[in-house]
């Protein structure tokens, strides 16, 4: 699953990055609308490789809602192992063979994150301050839901389709990504447990990125706000 806007310099290399690393894999571009035809390169691709698709939205409606879209198309067409993956080149496709072999994992992993805060994980190319603050973020994710992740925000994820079938997905309201952190939560609700598998994170090298401040804003207090229910809920009980 690989939601684009704007992502026309990078649709074709991460196709081809992932259909090198990964052959039987199948890949879903998710397009919110795109004014540069980052749609009409993939659907290109997928006239001439059947293991690629396009799924074209028709405004720009946040990663989650795309993400949750993505979700829905993947389970309803039978698909066991959903994953998901930036368009920019940040997520290493030549990881993906290890983290989706993570699945048979003796617990039995709901959910492999690719992580960049775990031993043998890095970011090259990041500005000492966006480090900074993805760093303090997770600490903060951590400490304020009472969880044992390492790195929630991570948008590099694998997860069983049967746990999503599970996962109320229409019922999600995040949008930015505090939508990784939400998923996280929800699936530890579930009862299943999750892995981290060390990554390489690389700082896209075409287009822009898609953080901003209101992004973060959204974040910290969807956080927080989790993070007091959850505590509430627990001296209830």
């Amino acid at each position: 699953m690989i939601p684009t806007y704007q992502e026309r310099d990078n649709v074709e290399r991460i196709l081809d990055r992932l259909l090198t690393a990964f052959p039987e894999a199948h890949a879903l571009v998710v397009d919110d609308g795109s004014p540069d035809g980052t749609a009409d390169l993939a659907e290109a691709r997928s006239r001439i490789d059947p293991r690629v698709h396009v799924l074209r939205r028709t405004e720009k409606n946040g990663l989650g809602a795309a993400y949750i879209a993505a979700m829905h198309w993947g389970i309803s067409r039978g698909y066991d192992v959903l994953v998901e993956m930036d368009a920019d080149g940040s997520h290493p496709p030549e990881t993906l063979p290890t983290m989706v072999a993570a699945l048979d994992r003796p617990t039995r992993p709901g959910l492999v994150i690719g992580s960049r805060w775990v031993d043998g994980g890095s970011v090259v190319n990041w500005p000492k301050s966006r480090e900074a603050l993805s760093r303090a973020g997770n600490a903060y994710a951590r400490i304020a839901l009472g969880i044992g992740v390492k790195d929630a925000t991570a948008g590099y994820r694998v997860y069983r389709a049967e746990l999503l079938e599970r996962i109320p997905l229409d019922d999600i309201d995040s949008h930015g990504y505090c939508f990784q952190v939400d998923m996280t939560l929800r699936v530890l609700d579930a009862g299943e447990s999750i892995v981290e598998v060390p990554i390489e994170f690389r700082e896209r090298e075409h287009g822009e990125s898609k953080m901003s401040r209101s992004i973060v804003i959204e974040a910290m207090l969807k956080v927080t706000q989790w993070g007091f229910a959850r505590r509430v809920l627990r001296r209830a009980r």
